[in-house]
């Protein structure tokens, strides 16, 4: 393991995708775009998966960043859809890899499921989902908002997920994900820190209950991503509170997609001391330094 004592820099972007799940770039120009944006610090976090890593952190590296490696792993607590963040987690460890697995094993069913439903009233087939998707990305929403784009069907993804693909429209179908007590400790028993990604995007109501986050905690949890775009303003005061009762790492993040989202590498940052609590607790992957 490389110690953090290597030494990094700031500022910190620890939440971006690239088209190995639902960005629209490759990962090693994720990277450039961050470093355009003056990032210096940047982890790429794809839907279930790692295999970003190698090309994004080659490109981190010559650019003279220092790369975390990450993942979102997708998770699901009542009729809530959770995202855990995963950072320097052994990527290899069987229970996490056999997780992620059936995670987008269930993802490819679940789009398929999606698309037969919207093809029963739109000109829209498989074939042409999976020419919006990159060689062995995970397929998702994204990329059926995608082709109906380049369908002529609808304008953009924005309009695909207020219109066809909401669920009110009758196509959704749901997917497998686990429960989010299960992702954080697979995360962690893989030497990885856990963050719970944007908690409190539509307020309390939507947020997971207090005695199950702190649930979470006991279980491992390591923090927050509270400086996010979509979190409101009351919910992160109380984000604050709780990381700050029990000593959390907090986190801010674009959730950079490319031209899939409006959302810029860098609007939200990690502060350097956050970073540094992030490098000392992973314990699965070195990160990689310039």
């Amino acid at each position: 393991m490389a110690s953090p004592s290597a030494g990094f820099a700031g500022p910190a972007d620890l939440h971006l995708h690239s088209n190995q799940s639902d960005g629209t770039e490759a990962p090693a120009e994720v990277i450039r775009q961050a470093h355009a944006h003056g990032i210096r610090t940047v982890a790429l976090t794809d839907h279930d998966r790692s295999t970003g890593w190698d090309e994004a952190g080659d490109a981190a590296v010559a650019l003279g960043m220092t790369f975390i490696p990450g993942m979102e792993l997708s998770a699901k607590h009542e009729w809530r859809s959770v995202h855990v963040l995963g950072y320097l987690f052994d990527p290899g460890d069987p229970a996490l890899q056999a997780e992620t697995d059936r995670i987008r094993g269930d993802r490819i069913g679940r789009a398929e499921r999606i698309v037969r439903n919207i093809g029963r009233d739109y000109d829209l087939h498989w074939d042409d989902v999976v020419a919006q998707t990159a060689l062995d990305a995970t397929i998702g929403r994204p990329h059926i908002a995608d082709a109906l784009v380049a369908r002529g069907i609808v304008r953009d993804r924005t309009e695909a997920f207020d219109g066809i693909l909401h669920p009110r429209e009758g196509y959704y179908e749901p997917h497998y994900a686990p429960d989010p007590l299960t992702a954080v400790r697979l995360i962690t028993q893989a030497g990885g820190v856990a963050i719970i990604a944007h908690p409190v995007t539509a307020g309390r109501d939507r947020m997971m209950p207090i005695p199950y986050i702190e649930r979470l905690i006991a279980a491992g949890l390591g923090g927050f991503e509270v400086d996010h775009r979509e979190n409101t303003e009351a919910g992160k005061r109380m984000l604050r509170e709780l990381a700050q009762k029990h000593d959390l790492i907090v986190t801010g993040s674009s959730d950079y997609h490319g031209s899939g989202k409006p959302n810029r590498p860098g609007e939200n940052t990690t502060s350097d001391e956050m970073v540094a609590r992030l490098l000392a607790q992973g314990a699965g992957i070195a990160p990689r330094f310039p």
